[in-house]
């Protein structure tokens, strides 16, 4: 019967909006037919005439909040209420009118760009809605434009993509890096009449490395004092990058000068200055003044606008200051030799230092005692000859490690010091003697020229060939019975030269062996052997001997010997009890 009927949106009249009419078949007009309205808003926000089913709406409707309401309407028998025919379901739709103007998704937009872009480069797009039905007219057909933000960009109609509108060399962060854009979106096409909506954009140009450094200013001076220690900063020197971040990033290097051994040049990452240091000692009396040329370049060159060989260079004069210094040895360290047998007063060496300052003054010599506490050395205070005090024993000391003071004779507090190393060298002032205090026996039946003892020997001398040692029999020494045959390697051995010892007739004998050496002047020395006879077994094992002191390189005489033994029965004597305190079967009853 009836399946949708219109209504236009937003009424502004003071009566109720006329819809339309609803009518059956069976209504002849003689009022027996009554139209009843249900469904969304029946009764409120629509009414019918029950006699002539005219349909109304009360108040004005807003498309946007519900752009149609279903409702269903039936007509009855007006006095009992029957209905005259099934109920029947419609719609009213609302017709749209433009009353929403558009409205952008954000009211303010943030986007980058590089700086340097081509014409026509993306930056965002933006993109706005318009709440009135895009299915009916013009009133959601949205054209974008640009109110703020010529020349530097433009917006495309459709699509609200906005691009660069200028070309490179006008878009350049380093004269302008903010930009605040505003786009409009209008409606009905963009026609006039249209409602418009805003929003804004601010664009920023992101930095390329389109700038190489340069220096703030063509020469740099600087003063650094002569004693200035390796690492110590002499100055530092600045460059202006105008991009920022990595690409302001720069590097120093020294290119050419007087001064590349002595200078070196680091950049310093935080401040981007250069960092000029000291690399080797500097001297004011050898050179006053040095001039560098320093260069500096992008770490990171982009090709693509500026070349990678850009640089730029500066000038850098380094003045060094005088300081008044202490005086400066010819030498780190000195050695010196002298034979331990140098008499006291003889001169040993030198030591020379001098004022490096231009005054040049005097110099004064002396020994720090604290390294020669026995006074052993002299210097002379104004020539630096070192002499002997005291006479010398290589065997005691070999080594002297000495200090010398040199001290300015205008300014005694500016000193320095230098090691003296003094080496005692070896003079043959030394005799060998045995090696050892040698147990030497003989069997009672040893036989002639057998062999006793083999015997060595050392010397507190160190000559520089190496020892050479001879043994031979001292004259006074009787040689009938024992023989001493040099070896040839440093040792000698002691033989036989008869057969048959009684150790009851004689128990010991002393032979007296002779040890020369073979150095300038020759040095040598008599040591006693005692041997002792022994009672043995057939395999030559000694059984019994005498307990006799053993004699050694002291060579004890038999005299001395003697009256050893003489003490030691002595004070045996006062300890031995009467003999009757030994005699078992002694007692005084038996008396």
């Amino acid at each position: 019967m009836w399946k949708q009927f219109f209504l236009q949106e937003e009424y502004t009249g003071t009566d109720n909006q006329y819809i339309g009419k609803l009518h059956s078949d069976l209504d002849r007009g003689d009022g027996t037919v009554m139209y009843v309205l249900t469904g969304e808003g029946a009764g409120t926000i629509f009414v019918i005439d029950a006699n002539s089913g005219d349909l109304h709406a009360t108040r004005s409707l807003d498309r946007e909040e519900k752009p149609y309401y279903s409702l269903r309407a039936q007509a009855v028998n007006k006095k009992n209420g029957i209905p005259l025919e099934p109920e029947t379901e419609f719609i009213v739709k609302l017709h749209d009118i433009n009353d929403n103007e558009p409205k952008f998704e954000k009211e303010v937009y943030t986007a980058n760009v590089p700086e340097r872009s081509h014409v026509g480069t993306s930056v965002i797009q933006v993109t706005a809605h318009d709440a009135d039905d895009e299915m009916f007219g013009l009133s959601a057909k949205l054209v974008y434009s640009i109110s703020q933000g010529h020349p530097y960009f433009s917006v495309e109609s459709n699509t609200g993509i906005i691009r660069t509108a200028l070309g490179p060399s006008d878009m350049d962060r380093e004269q302008r890096e903010h930009y605040q854009v505003v786009i409009e979106a209008k409606d009905m096409g963009g026609q006039r009449g249209g409602l418009t909506g805003s929003t804004t954009v601010n664009i920023t140009l992101t930095d390329v490395n389109d700038n190489p450094p340069q220096f703030s200013q063509s020469i740099y001076q600087f003063s650094i004092p002569e004693l200035a220690k390796a690492g110590e900063v002499v100055g530092r020197v600045r460059a202006v990058d105008a991009d920022i971040g990595r690409n302001a990033e720069m590097v120093f290097t020294l290119t050419s000068g007087d001064g590349l051994d002595v200078f070196d040049v680091t950049t310093d990452r935080n401040t981007q200055e250069g960092i000029l240091t000291v690399k080797k000692p500097l001297d004011y009396e050898k050179k006053k003044s040095y001039t560098l040329q320093i260069q500096v370049r992008n770490t990171h060159p982009d090709p693509r606008f500026v070349s990678v060989d850009s640089k730029d260079s500066a000038t850098v004069r380094v003045n060094v200051e005088d300081v008044d210094e202490p005086p400066r040895f010819e030498r780190s360290s000195y050695i010196l030799e002298v034979k331990e047998d140098a008499a006291v007063g003889t001169a040993i060496g030198s030591v020379s230092a001098v004022d490096p300052d231009a005054r040049r003054s005097p110099v004064k010599y002396t020994i720090d005692r604290h390294t020669d506490v026995d006074r052993i050395f002299n210097v002379h205070a104004g020539n630096g000859s070192i002499f002997l005090q005291k006479p010398l024993d290589r065997e005691n000391l070999a080594w002297h490690n000495i200090s010398v003071i040199a001290a300015e004779f205008n300014d005694p507090q500016q000193t320095s010091r230098v090691p003296v190393y003094i080496r005692v060298l070896d003079v043959n002032d030394n005799a060998p003697t045995l090696a050892y205090l040698y147990d030497t026996f003989v069997c009672e039946n040893y036989k002639s020229g057998q062999k006793i003892q083999t015997i060595t020997a050392v010397d507190r001398d160190e000559p520089k060939d190496g020892h050479r040692f001879f043994f031979s029999l001292a004259p006074e020494s009787p040689r009938a019975n024992f023989s001493v045959r040099d070896n040839g390697d440093n040792t000698a051995s002691i033989f036989t030269r008869r057969t048959g010892f009684r150790r009851s007739q004689k128990s010991t004998y002393l032979v007296s062996v002779v040890i020369s050496d073979r150095d300038i002047p020759m040095q040598s020395s008599t040591s006693t052997l005692t041997i002792r006879v022994c009672t043995c077994t057939r395999d030559g094992t000694m059984e019994l001997c005498n307990a006799e002191a053993l004699s050694g390189s002291a060579g004890l005489s038999t005299g001395a010997l003697v009256a050893i033994l003489l003490c030691v029965l002595i004070l045996l004597c006062k300890h031995v009890p009467l003999r009757e305190n030994y005699n078992p079967g002694y007692s005084k009853e038996k008396k």
